[in-house]
């Protein structure tokens, strides 16, 4: 298995973007957070969110190609299948199965809503942002309107209800935010 330093120089040599890599970190953190809350295996859903979108750069014009390139990338790695599935089920080119397929297609389009908060809070910081206030922005359709609002509300697959879902998202974002600046 890769290790955590060795994937996250992987990503950040594939990754240009600052803001990008932010996200890619705070897609880590959440699912490391649901890895955590759901006693499963911490190192690969970390793993699992800090390389699923390894070819973004890549396939940015071209989204039918994302995820299909980080596959081949990975490959020399010999990574867990489930891994390999979840990273294709985040765009939804593959249907969820699993929990952790669930986690990674509903986390990533959240920690971009949560950053949004964050940026629309008057304090501007993540640990001022609470539950009430996500799910009243959540219901604001032009709201971080890039932000699936059906990807995030299939935390239901999970057993979780929206607000905690958001919340243990962001609980996670927190432990990193000296990399998100928030």
């Amino acid at each position: 298995m890769i290790t955590r330093e060795e994937a996250a120089a992987l990503m950040e040599s594939k990754i240009a973007n600052i803001n990008l890599r932010k996200h890619i970190y705070a897609v880590e953190a959440g699912m490391i957070i649901f890895a955590e809350h759901f006693d499963e295996n911490v190192e690969l859903w970390g793993l699992t969110g800090l390389l699923h979108d390894l070819d973004y750069d890549k396939t940015l014009k071209d989204p039918d190609r994302h995820t299909f390139i980080t596959e081949t990338w990975l490959k020399p790695y010999d990574l867990p299948a489930e891994m390999i599935y979840a990273i294709r089920c985040h765009p939804g080119h593959a249907a969820c199965t699993s929990r952790l397929d669930w986690s990674l297609y509903a986390t990533d389009p959240a920690t971009g809503f949560i950053v949004a908060c964050a940026l629309m809070h008057p304090s501007k910081k993540l640990a001022n942002v609470d539950v009430e206030f996500m799910i009243r922005r959540f219901g604001e359709k032009r709201f971080a309107a890039g932000a699936t609002r059906e990807n995030m509300a299939a935390c239901s697959n999970l057993g979780l209800e929206l607000g905690a879902f958001l919340e243990l998202i962001r609980r996670g974002m927190l432990r990193i935010n000296d990399v998100l600046g928030l």
